[in-house]
């Protein structure tokens, strides 16, 4: 007996849901979960479910559900100061000490952060900027952005013409005239089987150069990327990637935007994506793990390269036209300093690579023979297994059958939630990095059971 099906009736009619099949879903075609308390790696729902969350809600629980050292910080700071804006100077002490926190944790060549709420709308915000940096400078026509196919950047407008994902463009007229693809880093995914990731990388590197003289390199502004793709399916860079895309941006004076909304604050092992693989950027993205999701946060952090141009922009022009509402706002600010705090703490940083790597090699060692399982990659607390009819051709199964889904939806019965990543059949599993060797355990145990029960 279900413990409420009024609930379940006004979720139907009234709540219009993100990244959903709506029509099914109102007309009750699709199952739906009301999700009450959660603690540690596990939530459960009114039914009393208990499932563990091997996703951490959508990359973002980092610490774990549950922590009242952030809930109570909420609270404190809600009763002293629940909100003023950060507009003409003003600020709040969690927000400035927030900021301080985000700058000694980033790569040395940052020098100031500006907040938001979404990785959407810092990608927004990176975009302006990118605009701005290059009208200051006298370089009207320097405004187009090279992006990834299969790269997520966000589902606005502006961000989800960044995002490579046609799930994210159909009948939404994107992306916008002025953002160009390259060339997905998805090793796996080459045309050429012959290819060895070093040779793919190479050929990466050198579509990006033949896009660039196409197009003009006194046209294109900046080049944004995942340090590895997240919701394209976790799929880590070839060897010799980065190092050989960042002469090419070098070289044409293209800014690199790195957005670590996934990767930021020790997903990867490391603080961020871009110490992990040796990353220069210029500006960087990050939200989820700033706050681990107890209240929205995101930021868009500044080379001193950039703040300096947009200081001799301000002292020329006077103060730019940009900001938000709720910008730097003193609840969420507050949940992000005593987040990175327990970061710390728990020494989180560190466990989220060794226990993701024994995750991976878990999920290999399980699953890595089996006749339809074509790739077990990953790197820190990420993992993806991908899915292909028959792995010796490397051959795919026809998107109809949603195979991904079906092994996702029987995991659940199983007690653990996964992700049917939206490009391909791949299972993809981001925990939160408080996750135990036992724990992983058990994705694994629900993996193998699953997948041996939809494809034998």
């Amino acid at each position: 007996m279900l413990k409420n099906d009024q609930l379940d009736a006004w979720d139907r009619d009234y709540f219009m849901h993100p990244s959903t099949h709506t029509a099914m879903h109102a007309r009750g075609e699709s199952p739906t979960r009301i999700v009450s308390k959660a603690d540690g790696v596990f939530i459960e729902d009114r039914d009393g479910t208990r499932l563990l969350d091997a996703f951490a809600g959508l990359f973002c629980v980092n610490v774990g559900h549950g922590r009242t050292e952030i809930s109570d910080a909420i609270a404190e700071q809600a009763k002293e100061l629940a909100y003023f804006h950060a507009y003409m100077g003003h600020g709040s002490e969690a927000a400035i000490t927030l900021a301080k926190m985000v700058i000694e944790r980033a790569p040395e060549n940052m020098s100031r952060v500006y907040f938001g709420l979404g990785g959407s709308d810092a990608n927004e915000t990176n975009m302006k900027m990118v605009r701005y940096y290059n009208n200051i400078l006298g370089r009207p026509e320097k405004k187009k952005i090279i992006s990834r196919w299969r790269a997520y950047h966000g589902s606005g407008l502006a961000s989800g013409s960044l995002t490579g994902l046609p799930l994210f463009h159909n009948k939404f007229d994107l992306p916008f005239e002025g953002v160009l693809h390259t060339v997905a880093p998805s090793w796996f995914s080459r045309d050429d089987i012959s290819m060895s990731e070093e040779q793919f990388s190479d050929y990466c590197a050198a579509e990006l150069e033949a896009l660039i003289e196409r197009e003009g390199a006194d046209t294109i502004a900046a080049f944004v990327g995942e340090p590895m793709l997240g919701t394209g399916g976790i799929v880590p860079p070839p060897a010799g990637y980065w190092d050989k895309i960042q002469p090419v941006l070098k070289k044409h004076d293209i800014l690199l935007i790195v957005d670590e909304v996934v990767t930021g604050f020790g997903r990867l092992g490391s603080m961020f994506g871009s110490d992990h693989f040796g990353l220069e950027a210029d500006m960087i993205t990050i939200a989820k793990g700033l706050t681990s999701a107890y209240a929205p946060l995101s930021g868009s952090i500044f080379s001193k390269k950039v703040w300096d141009v947009l200081v001799q922009g301000n002292d020329e022009f006077g103060p730019m036209g940009h900001g938000w509402t709720y910008s730097a706002h003193p609840i969420s600010a507050a949940a992000g300093v005593a987040n990175l705090k327990l970061l710390d703490e728990l020494g989180l940083v560190k466990s989220a690579g060794e226990v993701g790597a024994y995750l991976k090699a878990a999920m290999r060692d399980a699953l890595g023979d089996h006749k339809n399982v074509g790739d077990v990659r990953g790197e820190g607390m990420l993992c993806g297994v991908e899915l292909v009819e028959d792995r010796e051709k490397r051959t795919y199964f026809d998107a109809s059958r949603k195979v991904s889904a079906t092994i996702i939806a029987e995991m659940a019965s199983l007690g653990v939630i996964a992700r049917a990543m939206p490009h391909g059949n791949i299972l993809g599993f981001s925990p939160p990095l408080c996750l135990s060797k036992e724990e992983a355990d058990i994705i694994v145990d629900a993996t193998k059971k699953a997948v041996h029960a939809v494809l034998g």
